[in-house]
């Protein structure tokens, strides 16, 4: 199931501004967190002496707004990094609801990185760092399929094949017919998402699947042909309630007419034998 979307659904489904889960999600590790603050360090170190080294002390305001604003790089810097992806999927012209299921869910060790290090003898030993993601094949009736590896999570076990999936697509085309993007996917059975990066404003989100649910479910009923049958018979027969019935004849008697009809009716096989008492018993040949 595809569904477009108007541009005001889905500006609200993913923000300008980085949400919570947005900001974590750049916030990082603690490799993260230093290399900001090393970032920071040298932007204050170039508003207090470069700037002042070119310009003179004259553009002291400049100095003082660089200064701050690289002092505190690292307390915003997932703010700008979070909302520069949003930019990204927001200038997506087109999008659609799409509603499909799981075919597909298995695990893999996946290479995050590699580090080299010198034994005890000496040598250079390659170290890998790998972790376990989960890969999450979706698809339709349609033959749209989509595929999904993240970082594996305890959670992440309930879901099994045939699960419902939801999530949001991206085209450039009016017609959706070329999908380019999509988003996290969110699996309405067990009320979970799967993600990366959470693209989406999941209340939101939330609240969109349910209207479109809604609207499904009242569709079928409007449309089914046993409804309208039902309706076509109450006005046949409040259109004949409210027609004159025909006039008899006034020279016909009902006596008349229920001995005409009796005349006119086939008789049957047991008004054409004879007349038995009600004791005498049926012979052989009367069967």
């Amino acid at each position: 199931m595809l569904i477009p979307l108007t541009r005001k659904t889905f500006e609200s489904l993913i923000p300008v501004v980085a949400t919570g889960p947005q900001y974590l999600y750049f916030w990082g590790k603690l490799p993260d967190l230093l290399r900001r603050l090393l970032i920071s360090i040298v932007g204050v170190l170039i508003a207090t002496l470069g700037i002042g080294l070119v310009f003179g002390a004259d553009y002291g305001f400049l100095r003082f707004a660089f200064g701050v604003g690289s002092g505190f790089y690292w307390l915003w810097g997932p703010v700008l990094w979070a909302s520069l992806k949003n930019l990204e999927y927001r200038r997506v012209p087109y999008a659609g609801f799409w509603q499909g299921e799981v075919l597909d869910v298995y695990i893999t060790d996946e290479l995050i990185g590699q580090e080299e290090t010198v034994n005890n003898r000496g040598d250079l030993v390659i170290v890998e760092n790998r972790e376990r993601c989960i890969n999450l094949e979706v698809g339709d009736e349609a033959g749209f399929t989509a595929r999904l590896r993240v970082p594996l999570k305890r959670s992440h076990q309930a879901i099994d094949v045939g699960d419902t999936a939801q999530m949001v697509v991206m085209s450039n085309r009016g017609d959706l017919g070329r999908i380019t993007k999509n988003t996290d996917i969110y699996i309405p059975n067990h009320n979970l998402w799967v993600n990366d990066y959470p693209y989406l404003q999941r209340d939101a989100f939330i609240e969109v699947s349910r209207q479109l649910r809604s609207r499904e479910r009242r569709q079928p009923d409007d449309r089914s042909p046993g409804r309208s049958n039902r309706s076509e018979r109450r006005e046949r027969s409040s259109r004949n309630d409210q027609s004159p019935s025909p006039r008899r004849p006034p020279e016909v008697t009902d006596d008349y007419q229920s001995d005409r009809e009796w005349n006119q009716a086939p008789r049957r096989r047991s008004d054409r034998s004879p007349s038995r008492r009600p004791n005498q018993r049926r012979s052989r040949s009367d069967w």
